[in-house]
Formats: structure tokens, sequence, C-alpha cells
């Protein structure tokens, strides 16, 4: 027997651009003519690609075009992809919400979906009522909820409002309450779009813990939207991306989160900034990542060594030039700072008049594979003179560690860094 529970075979879905008629009864009839016949939609038309950033060049857009996976039994499934990719489109597909313009959707099981803040409730109707028809649409019978209502109740937190009408709740509540009707009334697959944003840090904590029980308990189904990169690596099992409508990725989880992270973002290893007049003190002319062999790069090897480069114009006397490198991951936690007042012998000369060039070289810098981003600020004492925040990315590839990580640590980390030492070099921009 199969372990396939969802099959989605070359899904698209078109959309009319700008104001939307309804058509004549003379357009129904002609296109029911055509499809009795097996021919296609006489007025389905070829229309642009869904890039939401490009100028229309069709009154007709593609949301999606061609998609097509399965998922099997038990599996959490992250899909992920920039806003307008096409990813709510593809959930309300799947949730029946909308039928798709071609391919087709097969599942076995019975799907819950949460889509929006407050999908599938009225608004007129308690929260208690709410719970029972919404069960009722999943095909639950009124012994099957009750069985599960007080549980429902409990995990949603809004016991103190349960009889009181839905329009008067927040709209976290009505997510914490849509939520945990959706997943405790025990659907086949449980459909998840970017809802939980709206919630506590408590609540997506319970949420999440709570799609892991399911999937790995109760062998459910979960299909996950989201931005949040880090729920998606702790959730899910196997993720897919979306661009412009279209499926350019399927596969695990860590290579799946590192590709749609490291898109468009890796750079050349060089960075010019424009000249700011308003900046008349001092400000960043250009940036470089260098290797070892003084050439220009964005991708390294965990422990290699690796100098960062900074040209920085001096148009009035500084008299405590302070600068530092700030180095953080791409769910934007901090890394590591490099600070040239932390150390005994500043080494930025002191009431600086000339244009300089700094050098950080760094050692024994260890890093897991991934793509990272630096930040920068130029100071005379506590006034700020410039500042550019994840400005440039480098990458730092898959990798063994090397023998110098296990002769420096001499122990085992789960950190992303270990420690690093950087030595700094100042020369003047003649």
């Amino acid at each position: 027997m199969s372990d396939i529970i969802l099959k989605a075979e070359n899904i698209s879905k078109q959309y009319r651009l700008g104001l939307v008629g309804l058509g004549t009864l003379a357009h129904d009839f002609n296109r029911f003519w055509h499809k009795i016949r097996g021919k296609e939609d006489p007025y389905l038309k070829i229309g642009s690609v869904n890039d939401r950033s490009a100028k229309a060049s069709s009154e007709y857009v593609w949301a999606l075009q061609d998609i097509s996976f399965e998922v099997n039994k038990g599996e959490v499934l992250g899909i992920v992809g920039k806003n307008g990719a096409g990813k709510s489109t593809l959930l309300k597909i799947l949730s029946r919400v909308t039928a798709p313009t071609e391919g087709n959707i097969k599942t076995a099981g019975r799907i819950a979906s949460l889509l929006e803040v407050g999908t599938g409730m009225h608004p007129e109707l308690t929260g208690r009522e709410n719970i029972f028809l919404n069960g009722a649409i999943l095909g639950m019978t009124k012994a099957e909820i009750r069985s599960k209502i007080d549980e429902i109740i409990e995990f949603s937190g809004c016991e103190m409002y349960i009889d009181t009408p839905v329009k008067r709740y927040s709209s976290g509540m009505r997510v914490r309450l849509g939520f945990a009707v959706a997943a405790f009334l025990e659907p086949d697959i449980l459909v998840v779009d970017e809802v939980l944003a709206v919630g506590d840090a408590e609540f997506q904590k319970k949420a999440i813990g709570k799609m892991q029980d399911i999937s790995s308990e109760g062998g459910r189904t979960v299909l996950f939207v989201s931005h949040n990169m880090a729920a998606v690596r702790d959730l899910c099992t196997r993720v897919i991306i979306l661009e412009n409508g279209g499926l350019t990725f399927d596969g695990e989880t860590n290579e799946g989160v590192n590709r749609y992270l490291s898109e468009d973002k890796v750079s050349t290893g060089r960075e010019k900034f424009e000249e700011n007049e308003e900046k008349f003190k001092a400000q960043f002319k250009k940036f470089e990542i260098l290797n070892l062999k003084k050439e220009l790069t964005s991708k390294y090897h965990s422990g290699e060594k690796m100098c960062f480069r900074i040209f920085i114009d001096i148009k009035t006397k500084i008299r405590n030039p302070i600068f530092s490198l700030r180095l953080s991951d791409f769910n934007n936690v901090n890394v590591i700072t490099w600070r040239s007042n932390d150390y005994i012998e500043e080494p930025l000369p002191k009431n600086c008049d000339q244009s300089l060039i700094v050098d950080i070289k760094t050692r024994d810098l260890f890093l897991l594979n991934g793509i990272y981003t630096l930040s920068m600020s130029f100071l005379d004492g506590k006034e700020l003179l410039d500042f550019h925040e994840k400005f440039i990315n480098f990458e730092i590839l898959p990798d063994k560690p090397s023998e110098d990580f296990y002769s420096i640590t001499k122990a085992k980390t789960s950190n992303s860094i270990l420690f690093s030492i950087g030595d700094w070099a100042v020369d003047f921009d003649s």
C-alpha cells in the first residue's frame, strides 16, 4: 500500500489582472461546449510570469505554473518562497478553497486548513459554537467533537472568552482558537499558512510542538508555510521552494533553507558606497573580502583565514575614531563583533585627519556552513559618522573540520563559533 497521502499533478492557476468582469452566458456556454468535447478553454490565454516586481505584459498572470509533488503520510513539508511566489495560492488549491486552472489534486484523507486569521470562523458565533461548526465541516460527529473540546479550549488559552462571540476576539486569540480546532480535531492533513506569526512566542512554541506531535506520534501530515527559517528547520522533514509561481527546489530541509537564504545574496566580495555629502566628517568608500592570496572572494571553508579590508574617507580631524564590524548569520543572530576600542592599544590613530585603509585578518574563525552577513559602523567617540547594516555577504562551504579545529578546541561544541582573534592593520590611504 502506498504511503502517499497527497499528490499534486501539474497544478497551474491563472488570474486576470485589473478589474475583472464575470463574462456572459454565451462565454459560459462556449466554455462548457469545449469542455464536454475535451477541448481547451477558448478564453484561457497565455499570461505573464508571476513576478510582482515586473511590469505586467499581459492582462493575465500565472500565479502557479506546472507544480508537481507528492507528500507521504506523516511527513512535515515546508513550503518557502518570497512574498508573491504563490505559496498561499497553492495552499488554497490544496485546501479546496479555489480550483486550479490546470492539473489536479489527489488526497487520501481529511484536510484541515488555517490559511488566514479567523479562517472558517463565524464572527457572530461564540468560540465554543465555532469549534462545533469547524468539526462538522471536517466531517466529525458531535460525540467526537465533545470528546476533544476540553483539550481544544485548554490549548487555545481562551477559556475565559470561549462563550463570547469570536468577533470580539483579538487576532491572536482567533489564531489560537483556530489552530487548536484544526490540530485537535485530528485531520489527516493539516495546512498552516504563516498565521502563527500573529501569535505570541509562547503560543508559537506550543503550536510547533503540537505539529511535531501530530506528525511523529499521530502519523499525520503537515504542510507548513513560514518565513521563519528557524521554525522550518525545527519542524519540517522536507522543503519545497516556490519562485515566481514555479517549483525550483524539492529536497532535504537544511539544503533547501540554505538555498533559499542564499538566493541572490552571496556577493562578489566587494562593495562600493556612494558618496553622501551630508556625512561631511567621514564615510566608508569601499569594502573588500580577501583570501590569503589577496584575491576577492565570497566563499570560504571553516577555519580558513580571511581579510576584511575597509576604505574610510576622512574629511576632517577625527579625535577618537572607533570602528566596529559585526558578523551575523541569516537568522539575524550576532556571531561575533570586532571593535577597535576593545584592545589595550587601539589600532586606529587618535586625532586622525587622513583617509584610512583598515585590514582585519581573522584567525581561528570556525563557522558552520551557510550564509553570513556583515554590518559596520564608524564613530568619533559616541558620535556616529557612518553605518551600513547587512551590506555584504559571504558563504562558508560545507566541509569537514580541519586539524586546526581539533588542536585548538580539543572538545566538541554545538555553537556556531568557538572563538576568533582579529589582527588589525591600519594604513593611510594616500
